[in-house]
């Protein structure tokens, strides 16, 4: 294969992507990393890609690049379907507890099974405690949630960011301090092996960070998009999570990050 083709085929495979690995061209082309390299290098400069850490990402993702809820709604649907009927099957049916949903599209995808599930296997409405608490601050999960029997459901306040749909500001972050839900489902911009969970906006990440200081159990969802992808602000560590959700295999490295901080790893 001539360089100009294999270059192109690299091009492609950052578009579809959103980011590649030194390691996986290398492996995929058979070819030396610094052949690799090499090639990148003149991607980038040609304006094509951005090289990072360990690989390349799209000329135009940067740290602080943060679609709307509704543009990444439609993006990867079959994937966060996957992962939201991973995430669904923690929740014990028909059983007291809480739980905090962070927002987000995959979060948002839980949420409505959630929904449809516990309007199916209603809790004993006699009995108030065998009702599941939902906590929430993000506005379209709270819309999902609001009106199903069996749920009780506690909203966050604060600043409604616009483009993600979610409370931020101080007030949110301490009525997250004061809680101590079950278990918490986490979104994120991305996970990566050093810098481990961040997200593009301050104000999210306070939120963010306080909802893992907050749960007894951590449960990350994550499409493959995010993984091995550091945005500007980090919130949580891999050593804080517990489960991470994701629909493909991490690369070598962040298995191997995972792995050492005692992440359980669920492929939808």
């Amino acid at each position: 294969m001539f360089a100009e083709e294999r270059q192109q085929k690299i091009a492609e495979l950052v578009a579809g992507t959103g980011r590649v690995s030194v390691t996986l061209l290398a492996e995929r082309f058979r070819i030396t990393t610094e052949t690799v390299r090499r090639d990148l290098a003149t991607l980038e400069n040609a304006g094509t890609v951005r090289r990072v850490h360990g690989g390349a990402v799209a000329a135009d993702r940067f740290s602080t690049t943060e679609e709307s809820v509704n543009e990444r709604a439609i993006q990867r649907p079959d994937q966060k379907i996957r992962i939201a009927e991973a995430a669904l099957a923690l929740i014990p049916r028909n059983s007291p507890g809480s739980v905090l949903i962070d927002g987000g599209t995959t979060t948002e995808v839980l949420a409505d099974l959630l929904a449809r599930r516990t309007a199916v296997e209603p809790s004993d409405p006699t009995d108030p405690r065998a009702e599941l608490v939902a906590i929430t601050h993000a506005v379209p999960i709270a819309g999902k949630l609001s009106s199903v029997p069996g749920i009780a459901l506690e909203v966050l306040g604060g600043r409604i960011r616009g483009l993600t749909q979610v409370a931020v500001g101080q007030g949110t972050v301490d009525a997250a301090n004061r809680l101590r839900p079950d278990i918490a489902f986490i979104g994120t911009n991305g996970i990566h092996a050093s810098f481990g969970l961040s997200t593009p906006d301050p104000e999210e990440a306070a939120v963010k960070a306080a909802f893992v200081r907050s749960a007894r159990r951590i449960v990350v969802l994550a499409d493959s998009s995010k993984l091995d992808t550091e945005t500007l602000v980090q919130f949580a560590s891999l050593k804080d999570l517990d489960t991470l959700i994701t629909d493909s295999e991490p690369g070598p490295e962040l298995a191997a990050a995972l792995e050492e901080a005692g992440v359980d790893v669920v492929i939808a």
